[in-house]
C-alpha cells in the first residue's frame, strides 16, 4: 500500500475499528494518539498485546521497522493532519 493512494475513509474506517476494538470512542483514541499518548489503547488491550506493544515501543529497531510501514505513515499523517 503506498499512502499517496491511501483513502481517507480508509483510514477513518481503520480508526473505527480499532477504537471499537479497544472500546474507545474514535475522537478519543485520535486525540490521544496525536498527543503521543496510549492510556486508553493499553487499558483496553488484551495482556498479551499490550506487552507486545510495550515491546515494540521499547526497541528502536522494531518501531523504525513499525513506523516504516505504508498504513502506518498514512494513519500518522492522517492523525497529524497531513503534517
Amino acid at each position: 500500500m503506498d499512502i499517496r493512494s491511501t483513502n481517507p475513509q480508509n483510514l477513518d474506517a481503520l480508526l473505527k475499528t480499532v477504537s471499537a476494538k479497544l472500546n474507545v470512542p474514535p475522537e478519543k483514541l485520535k486525540s490521544e494518539l496525536m498527543q503521543g499518548k496510549f492510556d486508553s489503547a493499553l487499558k483496553n488491550m488484551k495482556p498479551d498485546e499490550a506487552k507486545k506493544f510495550n515491546q515494540v515501543l521499547a526497541n528502536p529497531q522494531m518501531m523504525e521497522k513499525f513506523m516504516s510501514a505504508p498504513q502506518a505513515q498514512a494513519l500518522y499523517k492522517k492523525l497529524s493532519g497531513g503534517k
